[in-house]
């Protein structure tokens, strides 16, 4: 089994100058802006993978009748 993947930039400050924290698994430390944040994966997403699915954008699929032009 691989290693997880460490983050590659703090999300306060955007520096790169990160470190494995003391306080457990997804704890890091970023010694630019002296802030300690932990990561933790939530899980997947349902709602919306259908869409993303249709058309590969995550854009609901254009209705093919739809010409964009409306009769007044």
């Amino acid at each position: 089994m691989s290693e997880r993947a460490a983050p590659f930039f703090c999300p306060y400050c955007g520096d790169e100058d990160l470190r494995p924290n003391e306080e457990g698994h997804g704890a890091w430390e970023c010694r630019a802006c002296n802030r300690a944040f932990r990561l933790k994966f939530l899980g997947l997403l349902a709602s919306g993978l259908t869409a993303r699915r249709d058309t590969g954008t995550g854009a609901p699929a254009a209705d093919p009748d739809d010409g964009g032009d409306e009769a007044i």
